[in-house]
């Protein structure tokens, strides 16, 4: 019988349609903030379903990474993350057995005397990968496309000065969004809260002023619905949806929090969007419907569970998984009524992958979950080094049969393949 093999532009195409994450031409793929379909969940199987005592293997250990909280994308064999040193940040390159292979300037570093914010400076963003290059917006506003390859900068400029913003109180936090020709970003400025650019060269292909509320650390994601293309985003009052092709705001629902500070990315599925905002404020679902040849955004249900600080939310199935912060605990709601299947102690970041949750607490251990609404079921866990001081709030990653954990100066790679 005479062997199959699909094409390679086929190949290709399926992986940017289901978000899988390794191919035999390119090896293991994430190449943005919470990987390719940006919902946080691998589509990689085979993994394993209990880890050893102590952990799974440790692959290697990468140091010189500097203060922050970005986490890894992994594109065309290289890895990539951003750190603060000596008060300026740092895009950097490993190869896939954590050897530095470059490390760039992007503009001054994010820090603050106020008593309030002591102790939170670093990197923020997490690098984008897409064309050979590498997207990163420093917490000052420096955005930047490097060549992945060897570092050197294509272009940059100053999305605050452009777009005549401020910094946010705790500096720019998002991971830019791309999608084809186009780079998406939230300067949350005077002339652009929300901005659309050609990714070859920065110049601004549209900027949306009209989103109420002010600047938000979360991350944009795609949603197609009702004939639109969306780019869904937070404020720091509300959740909302522009089209892609020309910014405008097609709908808007409050959501925000007495911080201002909303750092976790929506949740998309099936018309319905869920919002979630530490400090009190809870969660929210929200139905989209088609209407008057626009989106029509009703709110149908609202939680006081679950206000995810930032360490993310997942969906599996028809169920969400995230952590509390003054609603404390590791939780799972039911996406389409807020309904609380389950509620544990705890707090931190996770990722989906193979029917498991892994679950990073921000102390610094990480845990194998089933991804079930029965029970809150831990199967195993371990903890991870400390790679200086601050709590673990990078975002694991999963991709190409390991787990990849951050903590400030140290990222650490473990071998979770079942075979």
């Amino acid at each position: 019988m005479r062997k199959f093999t699909l094409p390679a532009a086929l190949i290709g195409l399926l992986a940017a349609v289901t978000g899988y994450c390794q191919t035999a031409r390119t090896g293991p793929e994430w190449p943005c903030f919470h990987g390719p379909r940006r919902n946080n969940t691998s589509t990689e199987t085979g993994l394993l379903n209990k880890w050893p005592d102590g952990g799974p293997k440790r692959l290697w250990t990468a140091s010189g990474l500097g203060k922050g909280y970005s986490t890894v994308s992994i594109s065309g064999g290289r890895i990539f993350t951003s750190g603060s040193i000596d008060n300026q940040t740092h895009v950097f390159a490993l190869d896939m057995d954590g050897k530095m292979l470059w490390r760039k300037l992007n503009g001054p570093s994010w820090s603050t005397t106020q008593r309030w914010a002591a102790g939170y400076d670093g990197a923020r963003s997490t690098p984008t990968c897409d064309g050979g290059r590498v997207y990163h917006l420093g917490e000052m506003g420096r955005l930047t496309a490097f060549d992945a390859a060897t570092g050197a900068e294509a272009w940059s400029f100053n999305v605050l000065e452009r777009f005549e913003g401020k910094p946010a109180a705790y500096g720019l936090a998002e991971s830019v969004l791309i999608d084809g020709d186009r780079l998406i970003c939230s300067p949350a400025a005077a002339k652009g809260f929300i901005v659309c650019l050609n990714k070859a060269d920065g110049k601004t292909i549209w900027a949306n002023a009209d989103i109420p509320g002010g600047a938000a650390y979360s991350s944009a994601v795609i949603a197609e619905f009702g004939g639109f293309r969306q780019v869904l985003g937070m404020s720091s009052t509300v959740v909302y949806g522009v089209d892609i092709e020309t910014g405008k705001l097609l709908w808007s629902v409050p959501h925000g929090n007495q911080r201002n500070n909303t750092a976790t990315d929506p949740v998309f599925h099936d018309g319905c969007v869920y919002a979630s905002s530490g400090y009190g404020k809870g969660s929210v679902g929200v139905k989209l419907s088609a209407a008057d040849g626009g989106i029509r955004a009703e709110e149908v249900w609202r939680s006081r569970r679950m206000d995810n600080h930032h360490g993310g939310v997942v969906r599996v199935g028809d169920h969400l998984y995230g952590a509390g912060h003054n609603d404390p605990g590791w939780s799972c709601l039911a996406a389409r009524t807020g309904e609380v299947a389950w509620n544990v102690p705890g707090k931190g970041s996770l990722t989906a992958a193979d029917g498991m949750l892994y679950c990073l607490d921000e102390k610094g251990t990480m845990s194998l979950v089933e991804a079930t609404p029965e029970a809150y079921r831990r199967v195993s866990s371990f903890t991870v080094p400390s790679g200086g001081a601050g709590l673990h709030w990078a975002h694991p990653v999963v991709c190409g049969g390991r787990v990849y954990v951050r903590h400030a100066d140290k990222l650490f790679a473990y071998d979770i393949r079942a075979d």
